[in-house]
């Protein structure tokens, strides 16, 4: 049997969320589903046709064989999913807002939060070229943070590529608790995925070039931030800027895992930090445009064609037209740049170790020296230099 190409280890709980984007106060009716950062960037790696297995703990309850068979039914295998008959599966509540989607967890004490360390030396997970996980995972308990740094530190998958997204999680603990946790969890990984809004709430951090100062050691590191686009800063050499998309956004909380999601698939592929950029880009407004955490992914072929675009037309990109999205409901949101945070859409993005510098068109070449170095970088065809102030507004907010 072949073994999984990806993985990813965390918590997934059952969310309850208002029918028709209500706010929770005034509901009368809520819908089932089921979230969490990583089967959600496992639900997206799966959808863009990568073998993918999500290591977990869930309770001997309804909700726990719930969150189970909606993430296998997304085509990710859970033989490694164990099922706890002493502890629960966590719950939670979505608080939609004009401004954002805000949470209330019912977690605490939950199956997930006794995962450990030993989850990881599995041997049917030889031979994965990728693990990913989330800070959200180290909040859960002191076990759970033992399994975070083992997989950093100790790569219980050997040669596979560790990827990390910050994600902080303030209602999980408060930034004076997380800040330098995360930090040293993050510098440990090889690809790393934070919002800039985050970075500056735990480290102080105005701008993807300060954050990357902060995170010397990973071969890629993913800033987010808000409706101005991404850009790829590496350890070493030149660094790459995509601008953002415009969508209809319904909601964004499971965008930034989406964002994840398709910039790992480029990875996994071989392809480029532009390309990867514009997959992150691509999957993530699909995010935004539903109200679930996790949306369809995109025909590949949609996709293929749309990360090929010269600068232009990506700017100009209409994303219904082009069969990525569809047309928003009458009521379903104003188009806007998609937008991200700590778990929303639109990105900024910091990465680096991936053929940087190479800058082809619809890219801005960035930071040309050292990772963080503030050096500015030399533009190639079809590409513009960037500065080194402050990259544009906060748009994000912690989803979960």
């Amino acid at each position: 049997m072949t073994g999984p190409e990806a993985v990813t280890i965390g918590e997934t709980m059952v969310v309850l969320s208002p029918v028709d984007a209500t706010p929770l106060e005034r509901a009368d009716r809520v819908r089932l589903g089921v979230g969490g950062a990583e089967s959600n960037v496992a639900v997206g790696l799966a959808g863009l046709g990568h073998r993918v297995a999500w290591v977990s703990r869930v309770g001997d309850d309804p909700f726990g064989r719930m969150v189970a068979r909606e993430v296998a039914d997304a085509g990710v295998d859970v033989d490694l999913v164990a099922v706890d008959p002493a502890a629960p599966t966590g719950v939670y509540f979505k608080d939609p807002r004009p401004d954002a989607t805000g949470v209330y967890y019912y977690r605490a004490g939950s199956a997930a939060s006794r995962l450990g360390p030993e989850a990881l030396d599995d041997p049917r997970l030889a031979g994965a070229r990728l693990l990913h996980l989330s800070g959200v995972t180290p909040a859960l308990s002191e076990s759970c943070r033992a399994l975070v740094s083992h997989a950093v530190d100790g790569r219980p998958l050997g040669d596979a590529l560790v990827s990390f997204d910050v994600n902080h999680r303030p209602r999980l603990w408060p930034a004076d608790r997380a800040a330098d946790v995360l930090r040293d969890l993050a510098d440990r990984a090889d690809v790393v995925f934070v919002g800039l809004d985050e970075a500056e709430r735990l480290w102080g951090s105005t701008d993807p070039q300060a954050v990357r100062r902060l995170l010397p050691h990973p071969q890629v590191v993913v800033v987010k931030d808000g409706a101005v686009g991404a850009t790829a800063l590496p350890r070493a050499g030149a660094g790459v800027f995509v601008p953002a998309l415009r969508v209809p956004v319904v909601e964004p909380v499971g965008a930034g895992d989406a964002f994840a999601a398709g910039y790992l698939s480029a990875l996994l592929r071989g392809l480029g930090p532009t390309a990867a950029l514009r997959c992150g880009h691509l999957v993530a407004v699909r995010a935004l445009a539903v109200p679930g955490d996790c949306a369809p992914s995109p025909d590949r072929r949609d996709l293929a064609a749309a990360v090929a675009l010269p600068l232009e037309r990506w700017a100009a990109l209409d994303l219904v037209a082009a069969g990525l999205v569809d047309p928003a409901p009458a009521d379903g949101g104003s188009a806007a740049p998609a937008t991200a945070g700590a778990g929303a859409g639109g990105f900024v993005a910091a990465a680096g170790g991936l053929g940087a510098g190479a800058g082809t068109a619809g890219s801005a070449v960035v930071g040309a020296g050292a990772a963080g170095s503030g050096t500015a970088g030399a533009g190639v065809a079809g590409s513009a230099v960037v500065g080194t102030g402050t990259a544009g507004p906060e748009n994000g907010r912690s989803g979960r």
